[in-house]
C-alpha cells in the first residue's frame, strides 16, 4: 500500500499523478461529448426532420436515462469502486457514439441517447467522486474547479472537432470519430485508481444519512438543495446549448464551433486562476455569481440577434459556468459523511441531468411557440428561480457554510493497495 501524507502542508498541489489521469480521462470523453454537442442538434433538424421540440426531447431522454441509473452508480462505486465505473461509462458511450453513425429514424437516436445518457453518468460519478476523495475537506471545490477544466476543456475543444468532421454533411464521420475520443477515454481509465480511501478526519463527525433500519434512500439529503440550484443552472445552459449551433446560422455565422470554444476558453482560464475563488467567496457569493452572468448571457442572446452579440453571450455564459459547480458539489461533499460520499456525489451529479430534462423539455417546448430567440428567455427565467433557492433557502444570509471555508484541516489520503 502507498501513503501519501501532507502533514500540515494545507497548500500543496492537488495535481498528483493519480488526480491528473482522471481528468486525463475526463477531457477526452468530454471531448466525445463536445463534438456532438452541435452534431446532434443538427441531425435531429435535418435527417431526422424532429424540429426544436425533438431536440428538447433528445436531451431529456439522455437525462432521464442517467437519472434512473444514478442510484444504483453510486452503490456500484461503493462496492466495486470509482475505476469500473469510468471504464465501463465510456466504453457504453462508445458504442453508442458509433452506433449513432448507422441510424435513420429518430426514435433510434432517443434510444442510443439514453445509452450515452448512462454511460455519461457512470464515468462522471466514478470520477468526480474519486476527485473529492483525493481533495481536502477544506480545498475540495478547489479540486472540483481543476477537474472541471478538463470537462469544459472537453466540451470547448469538441464542437470544434465535431463541426470540421460534419463539414456541413458528413453525419456518419462525426459520428464514428466522436465514439473513438469515448472509447479512447476508457483506455485512459484503466491507469486511474479503482479507488482512494481518507483516514477518518472530520467529515467522520457527520452522522451517515443512512437510517438505523439500515434502508438507503434514492437521493442522499445533503445533495437534495444543493442539486436544486445546480439543476437550475444546467437548465439555463441547455437553451445555451441546444439552441446556438442552429440560431447562430439564422444569424450569419457559418458554424457555432468557436462561440462553443469561447465560452470554454474563458470557463477554463477562470477555473486555473481562479481555483481557489469558490472557498474565498464561499458558496452564496459564487454561485450567485454563477447565476447572474448566465442570465446576462441569455437575456444578451434573446435581445439581440447580431454576431456580436453571440460572441459577448458566449464569454458571459463561459465565466458563469465556470463557479457553479465546484462551491456546490463541495457544500454537499463536506455535508455528507465519509462512507456516504460516492451516495452524495451520486446523488448532486444527477441534478445535472434533472436540469437537462427540464430545461430540455420545458424550454424546447417554449422555443417551439415563441422561436429560438425568445426561447433563451426560458434560461433566464430557470436563472432568477435558482437565484432565490439559493439566497434563501440553501445559503441564506448568515448560515454557517454560506461564507469562506475555514482551513482547519491538513491533507491526507491513502490509495488502496493494488491499484
Amino acid at each position: 500500500m502507498s501513503t501519501v501524507t501532507n502533514p500540515g502542508a494545507e497548500r500543496e498541489s492537488l495535481l498528483t499523478r493519480p488526480f491528473l489521469i482522471v481528468t486525463a480521462t475526463a477531457l477526452v470523453f468530454f471531448v466525445y461529448i463536445g463534438i456532438l454537442i452541435p452534431i446532434v442538434p443538427l441531425f435531429i433538424e435535418g435527417p431526422l426532420h424532429a424540429g426544436e421540440f425533438g431536440i428538447g426531447l433528445t436531451v431529456a431522454v439522455f437525462a432521464l436515462a442517467a437519472i434512473c441509473a444514478r442510484p444504483l452508480l453510486g452503490r456500484l462505486a461503493d462496492r466495486y469502486g470509482r475505476r469500473v465505473l469510468m471504464v465501463g461509462g465510456a466504453t457504453l458511450a462508445g458504442f453508442s457514439g458509433i452506433g449513432s453513425s448507422q441510424i435513420t429514424e429518430f426514435w433510434q437516436l432517443l434510444l442510443l441517447r439514453g445509452l450515452t445518457g448512462v454511460g455519461e453518468a457512470a464515468l462522471f460519478v466514478g470520477a468526480a467522486t474519486l476527485i473529492a476523495d483525493m481533495s481536502p475537506r477544506d480545498r475540495r471545490a478547489e479540486g472540483a474547479s481543476y477537474f472541471s477544466v478538463a470537462v469544459f476543456g472537453g466540451i470547448g475543444m469538441g464542437p470544434i472537432i465535431g463541426e470540421a468532421l460534419l463539414d456541413d454533411t458528413n453525419f456518419q464521420r462525426a459520428f464514428i470519430v466522436a465514439g473513438m475520443f469515448a472509447f479512447l477515454a476508457a483506455i485512459v481509465a484503466l491507469f486511474a485508481p479503482a479507488r482512494v480511501e481518507t483516514p477518518v478526519d472530520v467529515d467522520d463527525t457527520i452522522a451517515s444519512a443512512v437510517p438505523a433500519d439500515g434502508r438507503r434512500r434514492l437521493i442522499h439529503p445533503a445533495a437534495i438543495m444543493p442539486g436544486v440550484v445546480l439543476a437550475c443552472g444546467v437548465a439555463a445552459f441547455s437553451a445555451f446549448g441546444a439552441f446556438v449551433p442552429d440560431y447562430s446560422r439564422s444569424v450569419g455565422m457559418a458554424s457555432s464551433g468557436g462561440l462553443f470554444a469561447v465560452y470554454a476558453l474563458v470557463s477554463v482560464l477562470v477555473r486555473i486562476f481562479g481555483a481557489t475563488l469558490p472557498e474565498r467567496l464561499g458558496p452564496r457569493r459564487a454561485v450567485t455569481i454563477a447565476l447572474g452572468n448566465v442570465l446576462i448571457g441569455l437575456t444578451i442572446l434573446a435581445s439581440f440577434p447580431t454576431i456580436p452579440a453571440l460572441w459577448v453571450a458566449a464569454a458571459f455564459v463561459g465565466f458563469g459556468m465556470a463557479f457553479n459547480y465546484p462551491s456546490l458539489l463541495a457544500l454537499t461533499v463536506n455535508r455528507a459523511s465519509d462512507s456516504d460520499r460516492a451516495w452524495a456525489v451520486s446523488s448532486f451529479t444527477m441534478f445535472f441531468e434533472v436540469g437537462s430534462v427540464a430545461g430540455g423539455l420545458l424550454i424546447g417546448a417554449f422555443a417551439q411557440v415563441v422561436g429560438k430567440q425568445l426561447g433563451f428567455l426560458g434560461g433566464v427565467m430557470f436563472c432568477v428561480l435558482g437565484l432565490y433557492l439559493l439566497r434563501y433557502r440553501l445559503v441564506p444570509a448568515g448560515s454557517p457554510d454560506a461564507g469562506p471555508t475555514v482551513v482547519e484541516h491538513a491533507a491526507v489520503y491513502i490509495p488502496v493497495a493494488g491499484d
